[in-house]
């Protein structure tokens, strides 16, 4: 394991990277599994945590994937408002 340490150093150093551990991959991993539609059960389950709190910690989203997700609603919406059919009482 000591290799691999001083590996992943050495390799950050000459591409000038700082202040990254290979442990934060483990976040980019859970956040691209969200934004790609894993429950957030199942990603508790494939990433062995035991509570949601854990898998909220870990599974940060881009601030486009929530602009695309507040968005589906007014799709939707689109459609009730061009039809003039349908009450919105």
């Amino acid at each position: 394991m000591a290799a691999i340490g001083s590996s992943w150093k050495r390799t950050l150093k000459k591409l000038g990277i700082h202040d990254f551990r290979f442990h934060d991959l483990r976040h980019t991993w859970a956040s691209w599994h969200v934004m790609n539609g894993t429950s957030l059960q199942e990603l508790m389950e494939l990433g062995g945590w035991k509570s949601y709190e854990m898998v909220l910690r870990y599974a940060h989203l881009a601030p486009e994937h929530l602009a695309d997700a507040a968005s589906r609603i007014e799709r939707p919406l689109g459609i009730v408002a061009s039809n003039t059919t349908i009450s919105l009482r």
